[in-house]
C-alpha cells in the first residue's frame, strides 16, 4: 500500500493537503508554520476542511499531553485511517506530541497510517509529502486564527523538572528563538493585519538564557513593542520559580503591552509544591502575586490548578481552595491530575479517586465563578478598549485587553444597534456583566 502511494507524481500533481489540528495553541502555532511552507511552495493546503477528497494528503497534528487529549488524538487518527480504507482520502500522516511520545506503540498498532513524525521533524514531514524546507519562507504561516490576533511561539521545550509534566518528553529541552527572527515574524504578521501577538512558551520567563546567557524576555517585548502596526502584546505560560520582574517595568513602559499575566501555579500547599517539584513555595507564591499586583496595578492574573495530585489530601485541598478565595484572581482554571508514565510523579501512588479530583475541580470553578462575577460588576459603568474578535448571534463579539481568546471574558455588543469591523477597536461602556460576560455599548 505505502509503495503504490508512494508512486503517486506528488511533484506535479500536488494533491491538496488538509491539516487537522489538535491540543493547544502552540500546536496551532505548529500546523500554521507547516501550512506556510506549503503554501509557499504553490500547495493547495486547508486546514480541518469539512469535506475530503480522495487524493486529500491529512496531516494529523497530535497531543499527548494527558488522557483525554491522547484518546482525542487516537481517535481522529483511526477516523482518518479508516476513510483511507475506503479509498476516500489518500494518503494519512501523524506529526506532534503523541507520534513523539509514542511512535513505535502508534506504529504497531495503527499500521495503514503513512508516516508519523515527531515535534521537531518539519523538514521530514514536509518531504513526506512532496516539498521542501524553505529557509526564506522563515517566519511564514498560514493563520488559521481570525487574521487580527496570532499566537506566536518564542521558544520551545523546557527544562523545568515539574514531576506531573511530560511536555519535555514531547517538546524537549527549551530552546529560545533568536530575537531577530522573531522581531522579523512580528513585522510580516503586523503587515498581513495582525494587530494582537499571543507569547507562547512552555515557560515564557525562561527566554534568552540558552542563547544570550540571561533571561531577555523584557528586552524582547520592548522590540516587538516598537514594530509598527502591533496595538497589544499579551503574556501567557510564565513560570513563579525565578520571574523575572523587569518585564513587568516593560509592561508599565509600553501601552501596547497588555496589563496581563498568565502564570500556571498548580497548587499552593508546602508539600504539595514540594512533590510537584515547582521549586518555589506557599510564601514565595503569595509574596510573588503581591509583588506583581503592587507593580502593575490593575493587572489582569491567569492561573491553572491541579487537584487530585499523588498524596492530595483533603486538608491540602481546603487550603488551596482558601487561598483562592483570598486571592481573588481574575481568570482561572482548574484541571484533574492525569497520571502519565515516563514522570517523576508515575512513581507515586494516584491514591485520590476521581470522582474525588471532579468534586474539588467542581468546588474550586464554582468558587472562581464568584468571584469572577463580582469582579465583572465593578467594570460595570467602566469604558474599556475593545478588539472586536467576530459578528455571531445578533452580537459583536470583543475582548479588552485583560482576556485572552477562548479562555476570559468576552464582550458582547447589540449588533444591530451598532456596527464595528471585525478586527477593529472600539470604545466600549460596560453597562451590565454576568460571571464570564460583560454586555456594553459603543462609545464613539
Amino acid at each position: 500500500m505505502n509503495t503504490k502511494i508512494a508512486s503517486k507524481p506528488i511533484l506535479t500533481a500536488k494533491p491538496r493537503v488538509n491539516v487537522v489540528t489538535l491540543g493547544c495553541s502552540k500546536n496551532i502555532y505548529d500546523s500554521e508554520v507547516l501550512m506556510g511552507q506549503l503554501k509557499g511552495q504553490a500547495f493547495d493546503v486547508v486546514h480541518e476542511a469539512e469535506q475530503v477528497n480522495s487524493n486529500d494528503i491529512i496531516v494529523i497534528n497530535t497531543c499527548g499531553f494527558i488522557d483525554n487529549a491522547k484518546q482525542e488524538s487516537i481517535d481522529t487518527i483511526l477516523q482518518y485511517s479508516e476513510l483511507k480504507e475506503q479509498g476516500k482520502v489518500g494518503k494519512v500522516i501523524v506529526t506532534g506530541c503523541l507520534s513523539e511520545r509514542y511512535k513505535p506503540e502508534l506504529e504497531a498498532e495503527i499500521t495503514n497510517v503513512d508516516a508519523y513524525f515527531g515535534t521537531n521533524d518539519l523538514q521530514n514531514l514536509l518531504q513526506s509529502v512532496g516539498a521542501n524546507y524553505k529557509y526564506e519562507l522563515l517566519g511564514e504561516r498560514m493563520l488559521t486564527t481570525p487574521s487580527h490576533f496570532a499566537y506566536f511561539k518564542i521558544a520551545e521545550g523546557c527544562n523545568r523538572p515539574c514531576s506531573f509534566c511530560a511536555i519535555p518528553l514531547m517538546r524537549g529541552k527549551h530552546v529560545s528563538t533568536p530575537m531577530d527572527q522573531l522581531v522579523q515574524q512580528a513585522t510580516s504578521l503586523a503587515k498581513q493585519g495582525t494587530k494582537e501577538l499571543i507569547l507562547l512558551a512552555q515557560d515564557l520567563t525562561y527566554y534568552g538564557l540558552d542563547i544570550y546567557g540571561k533571561r531577555n524576555l523584557d528586552e524582547l517585548l520592548r522590540r516587538l513593542s516598537d514594530v509598527d502596526g502591533i496595538e497589544w502584546i499579551r503574556l501567557q505560560y510564565a513560570y513563579p520559580s525565578g520571574f523575572p520582574m523587569e518585564i513587568l517595568d516593560a509592561m508599565n513602559e509600553r501601552s501596547n503591552i497588555c496589563k496581563y499575566l498568565d502564570m500556571p501555579l498548580q497548587h499552593i500547599t508546602d508539600n504539595m509544591l514540594k512533590s510537584m517539584r515547582r521549586g518555589t513555595t506557599k510564601q514565595k507564591t503569595i509574596d510573588l502575586v503581591n509583588a506583581i499586583r503592587d507593580k502593575v496595578p490593575g493587572i489582569a492574573m491567569r492561573t491553572t490548578l491541579i487537584t487530585g495530585y499523588p498524596g492530595e489530601t483533603l486538608q491540602d485541598f481546603e487550603e488551596m481552595y482558601n487561598w483562592v478565595e483570598e486571592t481573588e484572581f481574575d481568570r482561572l482554571g482548574c484541571f484533574t491530575y492525569s497520571h502519565e508514565e515516563k514522570t517523576h510523579a508515575h512513581s507515586l501512588i494516584d491514591d485520590v479517586p476521581e470522582e474525588i479530583k471532579q468534586e474539588r475541580v467542581e468546588a474550586i470553578m464554582e468558587l472562581q465563578q464568584g468571584i469572577s462575577y463580582e469582579k465583572n460588576q465593578e467594570k460595570i459603568g467602566n469604558t474599556f478598549k475593545v478588539l472586536i474578535d467576530k459578528i455571531d448571534g445578533g452580537y459583536l463579539t470583543g475582548r479588552t485587553e485583560y482576556d485572552s481568546p477562548e479562555v476570559d471574558n468576552e464582550v458582547l455588543i447589540d449588533a444591530t444597534q451598532q456596527y464595528a469591523t471585525v478586527g477593529s477597536f472600539v470604545n466600549v461602556k460596560i453597562d451590565s456583566a454576568e460571571d464570564f460576560d460583560l454586555y456594553g455599548q459603543i462609545v464613539k
